[in-house]
């Protein structure tokens, strides 16, 4: 990332620079208010550290110019400023201003501000990224539908009903559940990387069929594990990797790609597992009608320590009425709600 730095000061504006660049990041140096802002509009830099007091466009002024232009990618601004009093800081939060740092500052309190800043900018790219790479995997999928958005929801509300078993998870927190929610859309990413003779066919799909189907786990893990190595401290990366590589293992150990059993799975991938397997059941397919719910709810009762973990499937019969409201809130337009 990187970041501008703006200040008339010499001694100030080279303090600045090193400090940032021995936190590790790229710097943009003005020397006034008026160069900032065009190198701002030229080369877009998402965080800017800005003097107050400059000479033709002071920190205030540079604020209110950047929150005008900057569009839909938000650009994090700390102020640096001698000014401590509120109305001082009022003015400066309603020009535009993130964040403040007193002079003189030392490299530690620099860099929290700093990191702060770094991760309101990261949350942002989070989310449009997962909403884009589940889209793109929408988009190849013809009976999709509103899946995704059913996923997302059956499987905040398992995981919410296992967190009050006598037994819960040591996983499941709030935490757990807000990540969970965010990245099971993303269980078939590795569809976009499935053959489109394969992916769109009209019919059971043959055993070789199947089989290069069934690599689609290995591919979204693969696509999601490259962007985990790059952010290894992105939790919602891991989650995402895990539940792609592993959607599709059974409790007896009967599933694939690796054939893990019972608490080998981790536990986000057998939470999606059930919600993905009751979405299909509850839709139709070009090989099977829509079962009604009940049909749905006996057939995962009855995979009970075989496909599914025996505290998932007690904790889906908790819920189950709401799965029932979710698929009828978020139901394809051609499905009969039973």
């Amino acid at each position: 990332m990187k970041i501008l730095i703006a200040d008339d000061d010499l001694i100030s504006r080279k303090q600045l620079d090193k400090l940032t660049q021995s936190l590790g990041f790229e710097t943009l140096v003005a020397e006034d208010g008026k160069q900032a802002w065009n190198i701002w509009k030229n080369k877009r830099p998402r965080f800017v550290i800005t003097d107050w007091v400059m000479p033709e466009l002071n920190g205030l002024e540079l604020c209110k110019k950047i929150r005008v232009s900057e569009g839909s990618q938000y650009t994090y601004i700390i102020m640096v400023t001698s000014k401590d009093h509120v109305e001082d800081i009022v003015t400066g939060m309603d020009a535009g201003a993130d964040d403040f740092i007193k002079k003189p500052f030392l490299k530690e309190e620099l860099s929290v501000r700093i990191r702060a800043g770094e991760r309101i900018l990261l949350f942002e790219t989070r989310d449009i990224v997962i909403f884009s790479m589940a889209k793109l995997a929408e988009s190849r999928d013809p009976e999709t539908g509103n899946h995704l958005e059913r996923i997302r929801h059956y499987s905040k509300t398992l995981a919410q009903a296992i967190s009050h078993l006598k037994t819960t998870p040591i996983e499941i927190n709030d935490s757990f559940i807000d990540n969970l929610f965010l990245t099971s859309p993303l269980h078939d990413i590795g569809k976009i990387g499935i053959p489109d003779y394969i992916l769109l066919k009209p019919g059971r799909l043959d055993d070789e069929e199947f089989r290069i189907m069934k690599t689609h786990s290995t591919i979204g893990f693969n696509t999601l594990n490259a962007a985990l190595k790059k952010y290894p401290k992105a939790d919602y990366l891991k989650m995402s990797a895990e539940i792609a590589l592993s959607h599709h293992e059974k409790h007896d150990g009967t599933g694939y790609p690796n054939q893990l059993k019972g608490n080998e799975i981790p536990l986000s991938a057998q939470i999606v597992s059930l919600a993905d397997v009751y979405d299909a059941l509850v839709n139709k397919r070009v090989y099977k009608e829509a079962y009604p719910h009940d049909v749905a709810k006996s057939i995962i009762v009855d995979e009970k320590d075989t496909h599914f973990n025996p505290f998932i499937v007690d904790a889906f019969l908790v819920c189950e009425k709401i799965f029932a409201e979710i698929f009828y809130r978020f139901k394809s337009e051609d499905v009969e709600y039973y």
